[in-house]
Parts: structure tokens; C-alpha cells; sequence
């Protein structure tokens, strides 16, 4: 995961390189190589092992609700919503309603790099990448590039990159009968495995200066309960001018689709009954512009990005005898648009850059109407005033190459983030508990410190990061009740009732470092992940772990040729916000292996999670506990030519 140390030169479709400022910064790059041998095919398992990286829950895209995958960095979570900004070639591909990462839709086929930068990215990139940006850029190498595999549980996975001077593909698809993911000794005859197919389309043309594009993707899954099943679909189209790594403007449009039903299991497990069905239909279009004059051994950035987002979600509620008493459709409308000015100059070994940022921003038309489907009489309704108003941000670092393979580096920075559409008009339920939204939520504000030291010296490769940041109105899912009982915004709930709410501040400080070796064909690799996040808040969240991140991560990879093992650990973690409830911490191994058939052709052998380990993804107040992936064995072939 180091970035100078390239085994082939590869082609991507980045705007513009990397500037020169983005030294100063924690910055892991995990490129085609580690790409292609990671023994987990989702990118979601993929990123999971850079330091600091953190997703919402332990499960996989595989498994997990679409709605639960949101990522940020440095300890920052407490809720689903994502912190950090993840861009396909410069566009951004958090959904326009709820900020989730649908992962299956970003597979590595056809990927470049990964290209992670943790502290605060909003000066360049805008209000998503409060906590930093996880760059995907795509493959243009040319050649083709194809893998089929089987697994147990019923699984094959496929898939294919093409590329030419004019022309790229990447195509995907997949199909896996699944686990159950509740636990063994908590389970009853209602629990089932939990199915998933997924497929998914890259395709760019290029002439010149000018490069167009598409995407579709498509999956669907249950969660081990029947009326559980979830399904999303997208669309993607993009057309970008660039000019000699000088200047470049990117134009983009998405549609998303998320249908999902939830359902209610007994006490006993034995039965189950349909409580929500859920359509949840958004678009976003937006901009990105950047000039970088000639300057000599200054480099100046000058850009502009926006996005106008929409979305809503059309519910029926509350089933009687199997059928639905309520409707409920919540929306709203959001933009932003903003300016920055980057600027980094060399003197010497030392390199300065300091940039700034001011974001405009809107929120309009936020309503959520709850009516009798019976009756037609109207049972709820709220519509916030529109507003709008304004964001400054700014960043600064410093980098000193010490010699003999060191280097110093340090930055401040501030960032903010705008409550999605998800928080601030949909109530949502999750077995017997229920979450009210908020309209009147305020966006979150970020101030960061850190530093660090590089270093590269013949086989061995070395990074370690201190860091100190404070999120100033972090929005978080606070409980405010317990049932059975009737409360505002959601009705009935029989469980806990919480609400969207921000709280006065998350101070997450915590360091990261990583360890590479590489002579001839062996390589040796660890990294690790130490933090400690605490609320700042007058009510009963004071000084308590934001919810579901860990003190401890860490990684070992040890490899030869195309064999490699890597173990994988997290810390424990507490479930909910007031630390009730919490999860264990787990230990995983993953293995591949690659056998050389003739040239461009190779077997491919896979595991995943090899010792079976048991690593809880969610445990509720009920006492039932729901488990990540279990042990995966796949079996394929890979074609490279």
C-alpha cells in the first residue's frame, strides 16, 4: 500500500495528477497488484484493510443493507451517513438521497488504484470529503484482462476488462446463495440465508482531449428473513475535456433506485410478519473544473465543483393482517457549489502548500406526509423552512525531505459536511427500534492536526501518522426513549426510540502506521490503526466511544509470487451510542494462490476468513446476534493478455 513502489507503469483515467500539496498528507495508495491479489474480489473488504479506513458495519456488500455501508476515516463514524468523499475519476458516487456507498457498483475489474488520503480533503474536493477522499481511478492500460470463479454456498463471480487506445470495458457479475447471518444458537425456523446477485458496466470512449462514459449496475439480495429483500440499481454518464494535465472540466448525471422491504421476526424466531416496504428514487448532477497554469516551480491550483442532488422515499407502513394501514413519502432538494485556491512551492528540500475553499450551499423543499391508506386522512406532516449559507474551509502542510529515504511531513485543515436527505426527512426502523428524523439538523464541521514521517530505503518501506481532529455538530442516531410506547415522528415502537440529533463534538485522536518489505519475490507488509474517539456532549453520551468504531485495527500480509496470506483484526466495539451493547473484537486469515497454466493463463485459488472465525456484525437488545462473512473457498481461472 505504499505509492513509489510501482511494479508496471499503468494508464488511468484521472482529470489530473496527483498535485504536489497531497504530500503533506497521510496518503495510502493500494494499486492494480494488491488489487488483483487480494483474496476478498469487494472493494469494500479491500479498502477496509488501509489504516483508518472504517465502514459503518463489519459486514460486507455481500450480506450487509445497502443503507449501512456508508465509509469514513480516523474514528469519525457514530452513524451511517459517510464522512469520507469516494470518487470513480473524479465524480462522486455517494447516493444523492442517503450518502451510502453502494460498493457491488465499484468493483476493482478495470481499476487502476485506490488511492486513500485521510485529514480533512474539503478544500479540493468539497462538503463529502469532511474526513478525507477515496480516489478510484480506472484502468486504461491496454490489454485485456478476465477471471471466473466458484465458491462454496453456491457462488460465481465473473469478470472483464478490455481496453484499447479508443475504447474501455469493465464488466462484472456474480451470483451466491449466501449464509444465514444469524448465529447458529440464536436462530429459528424462520431464519434463511441471505442471497446475492450483482452485475454491473463500465464504458468509455476517447477522442483527443474528450472522454465520454457509462455505467449501470444492478444487485439484489435478502437478509435471512423472508419480506426482507433489497435491490439497487444505477446509472451513471460522464463527459470530461482535459488538456496536457493543464486544465480539465468534467460533467456528470446519476440515477439511483434503492427498494427494500423490512420485516419483524417473533421472539421465538418462528415467525415473521412484512412491517415497510421502501422505494427510494434520486438523481444528482454536478461539475468539476480545474485550471493548473504553468508557474514554474510553483504549482497553482484553481478549480470549481457543484451538486445538485434530489431524492425521495415512498413507504407503505404499518401492516395489519399482512397488509399496510399508513403511507409515507418524505423528499427534499440539495446543492452546493464552491471555489478553491491551492498553491504548493519547493524551496530547497522543503515543500509549502497552504490552500482555500468557500462552499455555497441549499437545501430546499424537505417535507415528510404520513397518511391513512384507508382514510386518507392525513396523520403527519412537516416541511422545514428552506436555507441556504455559506462554508469556508482552508488546509495548509509542510514537507522536508530529511535524507537518506526520510521525510517530514505535517498539515492543519478544516472540512464540513452536509446532512443528507436521509437524515433530515426519513424515519427509519430496524427490527423493534425506531429512528426519527430531523429537518433542523446543522452541517458538520471538522478542525484536524496531524503528523507524520515517511520513509523508503532499498526493500523496506515505512509511514507513520499522528493525528488529532475535532467534529464540531456531529450528527448521531441519540436514544431518547424506550417502549413499548408511542413517540414523535415514528408512532409505535417497541424497542428504542432515537433520533437524529447533533451533538456538541467527536474528538478522535489516534495514530496510523504501516511497514512494507519487498526482496525479490517476497513481501512482508503490516498496518495498524490506533484510536481514541470520544463524545463531547452535555446529555448522557459524554465521554463515551462514538458507536460502532474500533480503538484497534491492524494487518499482516506475507506473500511469495503469487501466494499470500493476509490476517486481518479489529478491535472490539460498542454497538449503539450509549455502549449498551458492544461487539467483540475478531481475528481473520485470508489466502490466495495463483498456479501458472501457460502464458496469460493462471489457477486461481481463494479463501476467505479461512479459520471460519466468528466475527459478530450486530447484536440487539434481544439478545440475537447476526455474524459477517463465514468462511469462503473459491476456485478459478485468471486470463491476462
Amino acid at each position: 500500500m505504499f505509492a513509489d513502489q510501482p511494479q508496471e507503469i499503468v494508464i488511468t483515467a484521472r482529470a489530473l495528477p496527483p498535485s504536489r500539496s497531497e504530500a503533506a498528507q497521510g496518503v495510502v495508495v493500494v494499486g492494480r497488484e494488491e488489487l488483483e491479489r487480494a483474496a476478498a474480489q469487494g472493494l469494500d473488504q479491500i479498502v477496509r484493510g488501509v489504516p483508518g479506513v472504517q465502514l459503518f458495519r463489519r459486514s460486507d456488500a455481500r450480506s450487509a443493507n445497502p443503507t449501512s455501508q456508508g465509509v469514513t476515516l480516523r474514528g469519525l463514524g457514530g452513524n451511517a451517513a459517510s464522512r469520507a468523499l469516494v470518487l470513480l475519476d473524479g465524480v462522486p458516487q455517494g447516493d444523492p438521497f442517503g450518502g451510502w456507498v453502494n460498493w457491488p457498483a465499484l468493483d476493482p475489474a478495470g481499476l487502476a488504484e485506490v488511492r486513500v488520503t485521510r485529514g480533512g480533503g474539503s478544500v479540493l474536493f468539497g462538503p463529502g470529503a469532511l474526513a478525507g477522499t477515496i480516489e478510484l481511478a480506472s484502468d486504461r492500460s491496454p490489454g485485456v484482462r478476465a477471471s471466473l470463479d466458484g465458491g462454496l454456498h453456491g457462488a460465481a463471480e465473473g469478470r472483464l476488462s478490455v481496453n484499447t487506445e479508443a475504447m474501455s470495458l469493465a464488466a462484472w457479475g456474480g451470483t451466491d446463495k449466501g449464509f444465514v447471518p444469524v448465529v447458529a444458537e440464536d436462530r429459528g425456523t424462520a431464519d434463511r440465508k441471505a442471497p446475492f446477485d450483482f452485475g454491473g458496466l463500465r464504458f468509455g470512449l476517447r477522442a483527443a482531449s474528450v472522454e465520454a462514459g457509462a455505467a449501470l449496475f444492478a444487485d439484489h439480495r435478502t437478509r435471512g428473513l423472508a419480506f426482507t429483500r433489497n435491490e439497487s440499481r444505477g446509472a451513471d454518464l460522464f463527459l470530461r475535456w482535459r488538456s496536457e494535465g493543464r486544465a480539465s472540466v468534467t460533467l456528470f448525471h446519476q440515477e439511483r433506485r434503492f427498494d427494500s422491504d423490512f420485516a419483524n421476526a417473533t421472539a421465538d424466531r418462528q415467525r415473521v410478519t412484512r412491517s415497510l416496504v421502501q422505494q427510494v428514487p434520486a438523481r444528482a448532477s454536478g461539475w468539476s473544473a480545474e485550471v493548473r497554469p504553468a508557474l514554474g516551480r510553483l504549482e497553482l491550483r484553481l478549480g470549481s465543483d457543484g451538486r445538485l442532488a434530489e431524492g425521495r422515499t415512498e413507504e407503505l407502513a404499518t401492516f395489519v393482517d399482512g397488509a399496510p394501514t399508513r403511507g409515507r413519502e418524505s423528499s427534499g432538494r440539495q446543492a452546493t457549489a464552491g471555489l478553491f485556491a491551492d498553491l504548493a512551492a519547493s524551496v530547497g528540500r522543503t515543500m509549502l502548500s497552504g490552500g482555500v475553499r468557500a462552499d455555497r450551499w441549499w437545501l430546499r423543499d424537505l417535507a415528510l406526509e404520513e397518511r391513512s391508506l384507508g382514510s386518507g386522512a392525513l396523520l403527519l406532516a412537516t416541511e422545514a423552512v428552506d436555507r441556504d449559507g455559506w462554508a469556508p474551509t482552508a488546509r495548509s502542510g509542510v514537507r522536508v525531505e530529511v535524507g537518506r529515504g526520510l521525510a517530514l511531513r505535517g498539515a492543519a485543515y478544516l472540512g464540513w459536511r452536509l446532512p443528507t436527505l436521509n437524515e433530515m426527512v426519513r424515519p427509519f426502523r430496524v427490527g423493534r427500534d425506531a429512528v426519527a428524523a430531523n429537518a433542523g439538523l446543522k452541517p458538520e464541521r471538522l478542525r484536524g492536526i496531524d503528523a507524520g514521517l515517511d520513509f523508503a530505503d532499498g526493500p523496506w518501506r515505512a509511514s507513520a501518522t499522528l493525528f488529532d481532529n475535532r467534529l464540531a455538530d456531529p450528527i448521531a442516531n441519540v436514544t431518547r426513549g424506550t417502549g413499548p410506547g408511542l413517540f414523535p415522528g415514528v408512532g409505535f415502537v417497541a424497542g428504542s426510540y432515537r433520533r437524529r440529533e447533533n451533538l456538541e463534538a467527536i474528538r478522535s485522536r489516534g495514530m496510523e502506521a504501516e511497514l512494507g518489505w519487498r526482496q525479490g519475490e517476497w513481501r512482508a507488509s503490516g498496518a495498524v490503526s490506533l484510536i481514541s474517539a470520544r463524545v463531547r456532549d452535555a446529555g448522557p453520551l459524554d465521554g463515551r466511544r462514538p458507536a460502532q468504531v474500533p480503538a484497534l485495527t491492524a494487518t499482516a500480509e506475507l506473500g511469495w509470487r503469487t501466494f499470500g496470506l493476509q490476517l486481518r483484526h479489529v478491535g472490539a466495539q460498542p454497538e449503539d451510542d450509549l455502549g449498551t451493547l458492544r461487539l467483540p473484537a475478531a481475528t481473520t486469515l485470508d489466502a490466495l494462490a495463483e498456479l501458472p497454466l501457460r502464458t496469460g493463463l493462471a489457477l486461481r485459488a481463494r479463501a476467505e476468513n479461512l479459520t471460519d472465525a466468528e466475527v459478530l456484525a450486530a447484536t440487539g437488545a434481544d439478545g440475537v446476534d447476526e455474524r459477517a462473512t463465514p468462511r469462503r473457498l473459491w476456485l478459478g481461472l485468471v486470463l491476462t493478455r
